[in-house]
């Protein structure tokens, strides 16, 4: 199957029902260089979808683009949430800060939800609620810590922390488990799926680790300017897709190693996809 043969089974059906949100003719242009062309895909309501591709295919972009950070040409829709926005959490790659601010985890986290100045101390009821969000990441341990002083896997908790004050429907993470070592990275999102199942969000995340979403996705979006091809890992990390996105032989996943194939799930986001669309 060619790559525009493989755009066209990735293009979203009419019918929206189970899709959280719809990119539809996306286009992003900076500089002159189209970063993204015209990209089409759909997001399952309750799923773990990865978007993957190299460097510079507009992952990241496309991210922007959702969040309203970017301007775009095209649809970003979301029919899962009767047309509505949804409340949206966002985990960046990483955070710039001056790491010698004497900021503890607590006051950055109450910096959103705090009236007055810091330096007149965070309130009881505030630092109650941040050491309840921080339990939800199991880092609250973290609460009096200086953020300077924390580990990037550390960091990384405190930003996801962060993100869930929102109460999310909608969990948006680029890179999340950038700069942490493979175990931490493990943990991170057996972390991430607890929460997605016991709070009910969707999650849609870039990363570059393919043993990762390979683990952890249930949906995958295959992006290199353009969608490649889109669904289940177990159908889409293929060698002909990952060579066409990569530009390279990436080797065949071991799709018995995927917990969704073992598991024979049947979930609309798990389904085949219909070639003939």
């Amino acid at each position: 199957m060619d790559l525009n043969k493989r755009q066209a089974s990735a293009v979203p059906q009419q019918n929206s029902a189970g899709q959280a949100l719809c990119f539809v003719d996306v286009s992003v242009e900076r500089g002159g260089i189209r970063i993204l062309d015209e990209v089409r895909a759909a997001v399952p309501m309750g799923s773990c979808t990865a978007i993957i591709g190299p460097n510079g295919a507009g992952k990241t972009t496309l991210l922007l683009a959702l969040l309203g950070e970017l301007p775009y040409q095209g649809h970003i829709s979301f029919p899962g949430y009767g047309g509505r926005r949804p409340r949206i959490g966002y985990v960046p790659q990483r955070l710039s800060f001056d790491r010698g601010l004497p900021l503890t985890v607590c006051e950055f986290l109450a910096l959103g939800f705090q009236a007055g100045p810091l330096w007149f101390g965070v309130s009881a009821a505030l630092q109650k609620k941040t050491k309840e969000t921080l339990a939800q990441v199991k880092a609250e341990h973290l609460t009096s810590r200086r953020l300077g002083a924390l580990s990037g896997g550390e960091l990384q908790r405190v930003l996801l922390a962060l993100a869930l004050q929102q109460q999310p429907e909608l969990l948006v993470l680029d890179e999340p488990a950038s700069g942490v070592d493979f175990q931490g990275e493990h943990v991170f999102c057996e972390l991430l799926d607890a929460l997605r199942l016991s709070q009910g969000f969707t999650q849609l995340m870039v990363s570059h680790d393919l043993p990762t979403v390979t683990h952890h996705a249930t949906h995958v979006i295959c992006l290199n300017h353009r969608v490649a091809a889109e669904g289940p890992p177990q159908l889409v990390l293929t060698p002909e897709n990952l060579s066409a996105i990569f530009g390279l032989h990436m080797g065949l996943v071991n799709l018995q190693s995927m917990p969704m194939a073992q598991a024979g799930c049947t979930a609309p986001c798990c389904q085949p996809v219909n070639e003939k669309q």
